[in-house]
């Protein structure tokens, strides 16, 4: 037979140089999958950097590790979108006088014509192109919601009322990634007030873009975390970070730089944003210890080599220098 049984990979491993033999591996192995654990595993960032991995249980420790570290982060993560949407939300209503989609599209959603004329007639295309890709992915969203039966949606198509379905019911059922879309397209006031209430208004950001581009960044982990893809190596990053939201988010952090190449950094940034959505600092330095906590519980399971390259340089001490800074 082409395939190989449990058996057969056990053998496979042990033909490179992985030893794994006795029942409890045999579990351990067929729990975590070989696919989705060692050859998700195997290697750090990219295939061509393989983990100097000695035996199976470096193997096993390591998906354990990267487990625990979605577990530490979902329900933060979770609590940074609701948050940000809620504040968000808030602003645009404001602004736009109505919890109405339309108005908001019509009122703080940048056009052409409620740009600049100083800026060049293609800019302003630019802008009005984007208006209008958002109205597309709004109305696609609410096609699926719509589809799918989504109380939220289906309650106000069939109240049969002029006033349409409001903005919190769409916020609802949007992605990460579509939100920071929808921030993106909001006039420069908007956005300005948006910063403000998230005390993220700062000269370094003059068209007022790190909330919806640090957004971006932390849909990337979110989606990794909710689809149980690998996130201790950062491979699961898809959106450029600027060098001044780098150095921005370093000042902020109190840190020597930042550099989104290793997990340290989000856990850097979740640390900063809840901060700035008024978490305790007992609980966001209980946060930062158990990341410190579960890392060193890793290190002290596998090998040095092994550790050295999973693990970021400084680790404990970037960590401090965090908790000192809230």
């Amino acid at each position: 037979m082409s395939f190989k049984t449990t058996r057969g990979l056990m053998r496979h491993l042990r033909k490179r140089n992985i030893p794994i033999q006795g029942s409890r591996q045999k579990c351990q192995l067929m729990n975590m999958g070989y696919f989705h654990g060692y050859k998700g595993y195997r290697f750090f960032g990219s295939t061509s950097r393989k983990i100097p991995f000695q035996n199976f249980d470096e193997v096993y420790q390591t998906v354990q590790y990267d487990s625990a570290l979605k577990e530490l982060l979902y329900g933060r993560i979770m609590l940074i979108e609701t948050a940000i949407k809620n504040r968000a939300m808030e602003r645009i209503m404001i602004h736009a006088g109505s919890e109405r989609i339309d108005d908001i599209l019509d009122r703080v959603i940048s056009s052409y014509n409620n740009t600049s004329s100083s800026l060049p007639a293609n800019t302003r295309q630019k802008v009005q192109q984007n208006k209008f890709e958002l109205q597309k992915t709004i109305d696609q969203i609410i096609l699926e919601g719509y589809r799918r039966k989504n109380p939220q949606i289906t309650h106000f198509i069939h109240l049969n009322t002029q006033h349409g379905i409001p903005i919190w019911a769409l916020f609802e059922i949007m992605t990460l990634g579509n939100f920071g879309k929808m921030l993106s397209c909001l006039t420069q006031n908007v956005r300005e007030d948006i910063s403000k209430h998230l005390d993220m208004r700062t000269s370094m950001d003059t068209n007022r873009e790190f909330v919806y581009r640090f957004i971006w960044l932390l849909k990337d982990l979110r989606n990794a975390v909710a689809h149980n893809l690998v996130v201790f190596d950062t491979r699961f990053s898809h959106t450029d970070v600027t060098n001044t939201m780098k150095t921005y988010l370093a000042r902020e952090s109190g840190l020597p730089h930042v550099r989104f190449d290793n997990i340290g950094d989000y856990i850097v940034l979740i640390a900063f944003f809840l901060n700035r959505l008024g978490v305790t600092k007992t609980e966001n330095k209980r946060f930062l210890r158990s990341y410190v906590r579960l890392s060193s519980e890793y290190e002290a399971k596998v090998s040095s080599a092994v550790a050295h390259m999973v693990l970021p340089h400084g680790l404990r001490q970037r960590m401090r220098i965090m908790e000192n800074h809230l």
